[in-house]
C-alpha cells in the first residue's frame, strides 16, 4: 500500500511580513504559530502516514523544540531547506530516496496553515488513480496580459483572457515518488530550474504526466503580509 508523506515547506524567511522571525514561526489569532497550525492539519489527517518539516538551517533547533512541545507522532524528519523553494523540495526528495518507492510526497507551504481535511481527503482519493495532483481555486477577478511601455516606464493591457480558463494554485501538491523524483532529476540536469512550485517542475520536466486538480478553498490562503496573521 502506498504511503503518504507530507513535506511541510518552512524554509523561507518571509521578508514581506517584516521582522527578524520567519513568518512560519509567528503566532496566529489562536496564539499558536503558523507552522504549528499547518503541521496539525496533517497530523490529524487519517490519510497521512508521515510528516517531514523542511526548515531554514538557522531555525532548525526551533523546529525541533516546536515538535517536542506538540508531541507530534507523525513528524519523522526535520530537513534543512535550500536557497530556493525547489531546492527545499529537492532536499526532501533526497531524504526519502533510500526508502521504498511505494509512497507519495505531498508538498505543502507552511504559510498555508488553514488547509482543510476535505482537501487532504480529496487529494488522497485522487492519488489512488493518478500520479500527480494539485489544488486550485477558480479565478474571480478579470485578468490582464500586459506589456511594458518602455517609453513611459509603465505597463499596458495587451489582452484580456477568459478567466474561466484560469485557476489560482494552492497547496498541497502531491505526486507519486518516482514521478516527482524523475522530474526533479531532469530539472537539475537542465542547469536552469524554471518553475515556481512542484507542479511546475513536473509540468515542465515530465510533460507527459497529467496533473489533476482538486478543488481548493478560499480559506486555504497563504500568509504573505503581517495583516494576514490576524
Amino acid at each position: 500500500m502506498r504511503r503518504n508523506i507530507a513535506v511541510i515547506l518552512a524554509g523561507g524567511i518571509g521578508s514581506r511580513v517584516g521582522g527578524k522571525t520567519p513568518k512560519q514561526l509567528l503566532p496566529l489569532a489562536d496564539g499558536r504559530s503558523v507552522l504549528e497550525n499547518a503541521v496539525d492539519a496533517f497530523e490529524k489527517a487519517p490519510c497521512i502516514d508521515e510528516i517531514a518539516i523542511v526548515m531554514h538551517p538557522e531555525w532548525m533547533d526551533e523546529a525541533k523544540n516546536i515538535c517536542e512541545k506538540n508531541n507530534w507522532r507523525k513528524v519523522m524528519k526535520i530537513i534543512p531547506g535550500g536557497n530556493e523553494r525547489w531546492e527545499s523540495s529537492w532536499h526532501a526528495i533526497l531524504a526519502y530516496t533510500e526508502e521504498e518507492s511505494q509512497m507519495s510526497l505531498w508538498f505543502h507551504d507552511a504559510a498555508r496553515p488553514f488547509v482543510s481535511q476535505r482537501i487532504l481527503s480529496d487529494i488522497a482519493v485522487t492519488l489512488e488513480q493518478h500520479d500527480a495532483v494539485t489544488v486550485a481555486v477558480p479565478v474571480t477577478d478579470t485578468l490582464y496580459k500586459v506589456r511594458r511601455n518602455d517609453v513611459q516606464g509603465i505597463k499596458e493591457v495587451e489582452t484580456i483572457p477568459l478567466r474561466a480558463d484560469f485557476m489560482r494554485a494552492q497547496t498541497p501538491q502531491a505526486f507519486h515518488f518516482d514521478t516527482v523524483f524523475q522530474a526533479y532529476v531532469r530539472a537539475i540536469e537542465s542547469e536552469t530550474v524554471l518553475a515556481t512550485d512542484d507542479a511546475g517542475i513536473v509540468r515542465k520536466y515530465a510533460p507527459t504526466t497529467k496533473i489533476f486538480i482538486v478543488q481548493g478553498e478560499e480559506a486555504n490562503r497563504k500568509i504573505t503580509y503581517s495583516e494576514d496573521l490576524k
